[in-house]
C-alpha cells in the first residue's frame, strides 16, 4: 500500500511541476524586480482549466502526502 501511495504522489507531483511551468509562459524577469507593465485580467478558456487544475493538483499532492507521513 505504501509503495502505491508513494508512486502515485511521484505522478501527481510530475503533474504538478508541468502544470506550474505551463502557467509561467510569458512571465519576464522585470516583473520580480518590481515592474509595473502589468495588465490584471480574468482567466479564460484553458488558462482557467490549467489554474483550476493545479489547485486541484496541490490539494491532492498535499493529501497524499500527510497519508504518506501517516502510513507505516
Amino acid at each position: 500500500m505504501r509503495n502505491l501511495l508513494l508512486w502515485v504522489q511521484i505522478a501527481v507531483s510530475v503533474l504538478l511541476v508541468a502544470a506550474i511551468l505551463l502557467q509561467q509562459k510569458g512571465v519576464g524577469l522585470g516583473s520580480a524586480f518590481g515592474g509595473s507593465n502589468q495588465i490584471y485580467r480574468s482567466k479564460r478558456g484553458l488558462e482557467k482549466t490549467l489554474f483550476m487544475a493545479t489547485i486541484v493538483l496541490a490539494v491532492l499532492f498535499s493529501s497524499l502526502a500527510f497519508f504518506n507521513l501517516i502510513i507505516k
